[in-house]
C-alpha cells in the first residue's frame, strides 16, 4: 500500500518526488497507527533522524555551491573545456570519460556529493560538445544508479546487510551484486547507443 501510494503519486503525475515523501510519511504514520505500533520513542526517533539527514544535505549543498562559484571564478571550468577542447576531439570520448568517472566516484562518494560538485563541472563541457541535456541527464542518473550498489559504501549494501544480519557476511553480499552492477552498466551502454530510447518517452 505504501509503495503504491508513493510511487503511484509520481507516475500518476499526482505529486513531484518531494510531495510525494510526505505522501509516503503520512501513509507510513496511518498504517503504523493502524497496526498500532507507533509511539512516542518511535516518532521522536524518526524526527530526529530526518533533522540529521536533512542537515547533512543541506551542508553538502551549501559546500558544494561555494566550491562550485569558487571553481568557476577561478576559471575552472574554462580550464576544464579548454582540456577536453584540445584533447579530447570526440564526444563520444568525452562521453565516456565523463561516464567512467562518475562510475569510479560512486565507489567511494555518495550520490549526493557527485551530483553537486562534480555535474556542475560536466554540464559546461556538455554545452560545449552540443550534447542534448536530457540524454546526457538520464545517462548521469543511471550512472548514480550503480553507486548504490557498488562497494566499499554503496547504501543499498547496508541496507542489506542490515537487513540480514548474521545470515550474510558483507563479502557475499559483495559478490551477489556483481550481476546487478554489470545489467546497470548494460542497460547505461543502451541508452548511450540508442538515445532515441530516452525520446521515446518525452
Amino acid at each position: 500500500v505504501l509503495m503504491i501510494v508513493v510511487l503511484g503519486s509520481i507516475f500518476a503525475g499526482v505529486a513531484s518526488p518531494g510531495e510525494s515523501a510526505a505522501f509516503g510519511v503520512v501513509g507510513a504514520v496511518v498504517l503504523s497507527a493502524f497496526n498500532k505500533t507507533i509511539g512516542k520513542e518511535m516518532l521522536i526517533q524518526s524526527l530526529a533522524e530526518t533533522l540529521k539527514l536533512s542537515g547533512m544535505i543541506f551542508m553538502i549543498l551549501i559546500g558544494a555551491t561555494a566550491f562550485s562559484l569558487v571553481f568557476n571564478e577561478l576559471g575552472g571550468t574554462d580550464q576544464v573545456i579548454e582540456f577536453f577542447g584540445n584533447h579530447v576531439d570526440s564526444v563520444w570520448t568525452f562521453i565516456a570519460i565523463a561516464m567512467a568517472i562518475v562510475f569510479v566516484l560512486g565507489f567511494f562518494i555518495d550520490f549526493i556529493e557527485i551530483s553537486f560538485i562534480i555535474v556542475p563541472i560536466l554540464v559546461p563541457v556538455m554545452h560545449a560538445y552540443g550534447i542534448d541535456p536530457l540524454w546526457f541527464a538520464i545517462l548521469l542518473a543511471m550512472n548514480l544508479q550503480t553507486s548504490f550498489l557498488t562497494p566499499p559504501f554503496g547504501l543499498s549494501l547496508f541496507f542489506v546487510k542490515g537487513a540480514a544480519g548474521n545470515l550474510l557476511s558483507s563479502a557475499q553480499i559483495y559478490r551477489g551484486i556483481i550481476p546487478f552492477v554489470l545489467l546497470q552498466i548494460l542497460a547505461l551502454g543502451l541508452v548511450m547507443l540508442f538515445p532515441d530510447l530516452v525520446f521515446a518517452f518525452v
